[in-house]
């Protein structure tokens, strides 16, 4: 079959996760807060540390980078 055929779910390839991710970075870090996904991340760190805050075994840290990652994951693979 080939690769782009619809039926073998090629909608979540993640293969380009990765190299996705580091392009998207590079423009939040180039654009500021003007870029589009600034915003969903940041909020996305903040609702980690406040879950963080919460359970008592997870560090704010830890909270911050896993909800930061999340909100990325989700606007790339939405």
């Amino acid at each position: 079959m080939d690769e782009r055929d619809p039926e073998r779910g090629n909608r979540h390839q993640d293969h380009d996760l990765l190299p996705d991710a580091k392009h998207e970075v590079q423009g939040m870090l180039k654009g500021g807060l003007a870029h589009p996904s600034t915003k969903p991340v940041l909020t996305g760190a903040a609702i980690g540390v406040v879950v963080a805050a919460v359970l008592p075994v997870v560090t704010w840290p830890l909270g911050l980078a896993a909800g930061a990652g999340f909100a990325l994951y989700k606007r790339l693979r939405p």
